[in-house]
């Protein structure tokens, strides 16, 4: 198959459009990462996304509309839902909802919910109009691959797999869609993003955090979302990371990289404010804070296969607003190897 990379334009999203109609699949961008499309209710079709990458059956897609009143033909919608989509949508919050019969099982990998989300970009909710269906959408990556936050990134993974790529630049938020169940009498993030924990409890008075959020699933245990059964974002190199007080940290990173094997290419994940402390060891910036590293996180992993890295030693964040996005797509990257210093 060859694959066209395009601009987003009115013309190529025309294209984009007319594939997703014939059942084609189409790598586009979201505020979050870029996504990889096809028509939600077409199950060929959504079959068509996980052969591309390479995706286990049993992890459950997020369906994605461009207008409120597309909601109410898939799911049934309570009052939790409204209230966070008045204050949310459109934008980087994805709800789970009791689902309708429509939606086809490969979707919702055989639950009785489906994840709904209405994308803030632009070119995610013209490309849905157009396509005049809803798109089910995961990551536009390989599985287990690091997100794609460019649609280059999207090329290097989905050359060849899929008929087009629609670039619409760098994703503005970076890290996949905040979570939350609403199927029982209290909401439940299973997967934090760019909506946080607190922002959802400011809104609807309480919040429930999942414990799985920063563990791995148990042997057997279902994925309840996106994004947390399988191993994710993770680069080639193995991956740790440090918690404890920031010296302390550093004096340790600095020890364990000291002493890494000469046949090891080793890099460290750091921020701003304390690159300075690792001298010349080779080391990647996440920026300025927690919100600057969800931009960064998944082009930071990218590069250390870019560069053949084969050991990444990495600071920490708070868990608390967005730093809880960015350790539980850190610590799923290093399939939870966690040093306390």
């Amino acid at each position: 198959m060859q694959t066209q990379f395009l601009s987003a334009d009115e013309q190529s999203l025309q294209l984009g459009a007319e594939l997703i109609k014939a059942g084609q699949v189409v790598g586009f961008p979201t505020e979050t990462v870029y996504g990889l499309g096809a028509d939600a209710l077409n199950s060929e079709a959504v079959h068509a996304i996980f052969a591309a990458k390479c995706r286990p059956a049993d992890n459950p897609l997020i369906v994605h509309i461009a207008e409120w009143n597309e909601i109410e033909p898939l799911c049934h919608v309570n009052e939790m839902a409204r209230r966070l989509a008045d204050a949310f949508w459109p934008g980087p919050l994805t709800m789970i909802l009791p689902r309708k019969d429509i939606i086809p099982d490969v979707v919702t990998a055989g639950l009785d919910s489906v994840a709904i989300r209405m994308p803030s970009h632009p070119i995610a909710r013209q490309l849905i109009s157009l396509s005049g269906c809803p798109i089910a959408a995961p990551s536009a990556n390989r599985s287990g691959r690091p997100s794609p936050t460019t649609a280059a990134h999207v090329l290097e993974d989905m050359d060849g797999r899929v008929p087009l790529i629609l670039d619409g630049g760098p994703c503005s938020v970076g890290v996949e869609s905040t979570v939350v169940s609403l199927t029982g009498d209290m909401a439940v993030v299973l997967r934090p993003g760019g909506v946080t924990p607190e922002m959802i409890a400011a809104v609807l008075g309480d919040c429930k955090i999942a414990d799985s959020i920063m563990r791995p699933l148990k042997e057997g245990e279902a994925a309840p979302s996106p994004g947390m059964k399988h191993k994710h974002y993770a680069p080639r190199a193995r991956m740790t990371l440090y918690e404890g007080e920031a010296q302390a940290v550093e004096k340790r990173i600095c020890h364990e990289y000291d002493s890494t094997s000469a046949k090891e290419k080793p890099l460290i994940l750091t921020c701003d404010a304390h690159i300075a402390a690792y001298g010349d060891r080779r080391c990647y910036s996440l920026g300025a804070d927690a919100a600057a590293a969800a931009r960064n996180l998944f082009a930071a992993l990218r590069y250390a296969d870019e560069e053949s890295i084969t050991r990444i030693y990495s600071e920490s964040y708070s868990q608390s607003g967005v730093g809880l996005a960015v350790m539980n797509r850190m610590a799923r990257a290093a399939g939870f190897d966690m040093v306390n210093v």
